[in-house]
């Protein structure tokens, strides 16, 4: 049992290590040549790997760019209930953000010319609003409870309008910090735009 195991767990770190490299060269080709003009085999010509081992690892071109960060709605919502229970809504989801916005601010510059891809490439902004609908179904319960609404209630707009203004005030915070050459910080960016809405 023990074999199996210690097997599995070498397997599943081989695995990690496989897609971080793979990431890492989709992400050099994107940088490069820009999002839709990266294919699949230009990805496995550079990986040397076949089709068929990419799509072993990723279900798209799209995932192995951002792979990396599918569990970032889970992490928000854990950061949320952990949240003091005297904080508003408001507040807890801006604090909740902390984590997100300190992973964006602490990569190197490849990061911030990604998120000015996504925000600036159609289908890359499309499925960023997809993962903002995500995101709102996982935090509506919580935010819900802080607010004293019923999550099960689809006729109180209340607990969704304050995720889906937050994430709008992340989204607005991400052009701005992508629209700029010189030095924004990410998180006081983040302050003045959800001051712009409420408190």
């Amino acid at each position: 049992m023990t074999m199996n195991r210690s097997g599995g767990g070498a397997r599943a770190r081989a695995r990690q290590a496989m897609q971080a490299q793979v990431a890492e060269i989709v992400m050099d080709l994107v940088l490069e040549r820009g999002y839709e003009e990266t294919t699949v085999e230009d990805i496995c010509a550079a990986a040397e790997i076949s089709r068929s081992t990419f799509f072993r690892y990723f279900p798209s071109k799209e995932a192995a760019l951002f792979g990396a960060s599918a569990d970032a709605g889970e992490r928000l919502l854990e950061a949320l209930v952990g949240r003091p229970e005297g904080e508003t809504a408001w507040v807890a989801m801006r604090r909740a953000l902390d984590p997100l916005i300190e992973q964006y601010a602490a990569h190197d510059e490849r990061v911030r010319r990604l998120t000015r891809l996504v925000v600036t490439t159609p289908v890359l902004a499309a499925s960023h609003r997809e993962k903002n609908g995500r995101w709102q179904e996982l935090l509506r319960p919580e935010i819900a409870r802080r607010l004293g609404s019923d999550p099960e209630d689809a006729s109180d707009p209340a607990a969704g309008a304050v995720i889906a203004a937050a994430l709008g005030c992340v989204e607005a915070t991400l052009i701005a910090w992508t629209s700029s050459d010189h030095e924004q910080e990410l998180g006081k960016i983040l302050d003045r735009a959800m001051g712009a809405v409420g408190t």
